[in-house]
């Protein structure tokens, strides 16, 4: 005699089956946390590649706090002062990608930024620096410190969405989470920074 699944076996079954989807539960699956770095604006008075403020580094003490808690394998920088001294708050094991420096962005002379129109070459390099980071530590939780437009150019691309569509601006230390397994890319979480309140 067959056994009869009940309706909430039947329930169970195709929520796992949703999870799965999404990358939730799954063997081998690299779960990254996406950070914008610390600030390094307030009272700025070097231009360029500026240190982090005294804020910035609150911030990150705040986010090395949770990162440490969640044991990540390893923790990745672009080679900018601001997120390497993020990262740094963190671990002094840090590994610096060039391929995760933000976005050429211009700043007009009315003190607002000019977003290229174009974002491929950077969504190109951060796909290839998170799928290289991905495969070297499957199954494992990384963290990888970045920056604002090109991390939204990130997340924009892996939601399928058209470049200026994610109406949003990671704030300092944000943490958006993605899960990755090969070519296949899921956002978990968006910009949290519950280590900041």
């Amino acid at each position: 005699m067959l056994a009869v699944e009940s309706g909430s076996e039947q329930l169970t079954r195709a929520i796992r089956s949703l999870e799965a989807a999404f990358l939730i539960g799954v063997e081998g699956v690299c779960e990254v946390w996406l950070v914008r770095h610390a600030d390094c604006y307030e009272g700025l008075t070097e231009p360029g590649d500026p240190p982090l403020s005294a804020l910035g580094r609150r911030q990150a003490a705040l986010l090395a706090e949770r990162v440490r808690r969640a044991g990540p394998a390893a923790v990745y920088s672009s080679p900018y002062r601001r997120a390497l001294e993020t990262a740094r708050a963190i671990t002094d094991d840090v590994r610096v990608d060039p391929r995760l420096i933000e976005m050429e962005l211009g700043i007009k002379e009315d003190g607002t930024f000019d977003l290229p129109g174009d974002a491929t070459e950077v969504v190109e390099r951060m796909r290839a620096a998170l799928q290289d980071i991905a495969r070297e530590h499957a199954g494992r939780r990384v963290v990888v410190i970045g920056h604002a437009a090109a991390i939204v150019a990130t997340l924009t691309d892996i939601l399928h969405l058209e470049h200026g569509q994610l109406r949003m601006l990671p704030y300092f230390t944000s943490v958006s989470v993605l899960r990755v397994l090969g070519d296949r890319t899921m956002v978990g979480g968006l910009t949290d920074v519950a280590h900041l309140e």
